[in-house]
């Protein structure tokens, strides 16, 4: 199960019910790989302004963005489209790391596509979840694993496929 540590910035994410989204989200993703270690992530929840300073700051992109994530190891596979080392519940490996949020840009891009803030805030937390464990999709295996476990965490939240066209 894990404990969330949230830093809220921006009062909107208050308002939007991040606390309770974050708490479903997270273990959600966890539970999907049989992780029930006492985990650790911390969420800062801001605007965009905020988010484009870290994103120009870790990533050289100027610019905000939905979800950033900074996990406290390296955990990705060595072959394309395998499992990443997920940790094992030893206490160095409790702490997962760090996750950002950007208020406007979610809610820009849900009201975009149509979808609850909740559910696609939800499906940014499962995702920035799965990069702190490891997973990426810089390339196609990987997208296709990380996206993979995405839809199925999402649907058992009664949340659509974020990536059906």
């Amino acid at each position: 199960m894990a404990q969330i540590e949230i830093l809220t910035e921006d009062a909107r994410w208050t308002d939007a019910g991040l606390a309770a989204l974050a708490e479903t989200a997270c273990n959600a993703a966890l539970a999907e790989l049989s992780l029930d270690g006492d985990y650790e992530i911390s969420l800062l929840a801001c605007d965009d302004a905020r988010v484009a300073e870290l994103n120009t700051e870790f990533r050289g992109k100027p610019t905000p963005t939905n979800v950033l994530s900074w996990p406290s190891e390296d955990r990705a596979a060595q072959i394309p489209g395998m499992i990443p080392q997920l940790p094992d519940g030893a206490p160095h490996e409790l702490e997962l790391g760090d996750i950002a949020l950007a208020y406007d840009t979610c809610a820009r891009e849900a009201e975009a596509a149509n979808k609850p803030l909740k559910d696609h805030v939800t499906h940014l937390l499962v995702h920035g979840t799965l990069h702190l464990l490891g997973f990426d999709h810089i390339n196609d295996p990987d997208a296709a694993l990380m996206e993979g476990l995405e839809t199925r965490i999402l649907a058992k939240l009664g949340i659509e496929d974020p990536y059906r066209v």
